[in-house]
């Protein structure tokens, strides 16, 4: 069924919690799994710590072929500029299913501050998978 599954991370336990989802879900269909960080900056501290990001999610699982891309997000668009860059990657590789971790926000946080999750499943042409951090 999926063949390619594309991981954004961020860093975040959530985004760790979907890598290990997706890691599991490749194993079961024998699928490549790219996994993609954005960052906004254009410095090299950006990008050297984008790249360790992506080597440090990629060094925790050796069962399944694993790829890596930093994404450039435009910095001008904030978040609507990373998930743009989300989705032009997804579309970009094919990928059958993108996975993210969602921090969950309610109230006014997520009202001000969004969701690129949220804004994903709406702009992505691919099936998307939701992950909540566990509680406890």
């Amino acid at each position: 069924m999926y063949k390619k599954i594309m991981v954004a991370i961020d860093g975040s336990d959530a985004a760790q919690q979907a890598l290990e989802e997706a890691v599991n879900i490749a194993n079961t269909y024998n699928a490549t799994l790219r996994i993609v960080h954005c960052v906004s900056g254009d410095t090299e501290v950006d990008r050297g710590a984008g790249l360790q990001i992506l080597e440090r999610a990629k060094s925790n699982f050796d069962a399944v072929s694993i790829e890596t891309r930093l994404l450039k997000a435009e910095a001008e668009y904030g978040l609507t500029g990373i998930v743009e860059a989300i989705d032009a990657a997804a579309s970009e590789w094919g990928a059958d299913l993108l996975a993210v971790g969602t921090s969950h926000r309610q109230g006014l946080e997520r009202f001000y501050i969004g969701s690129v999750a949220e804004q994903l499943v709406n702009k992505v042409n691919a099936s998307v998978l939701l992950v909540r951090p566990k509680k406890g």
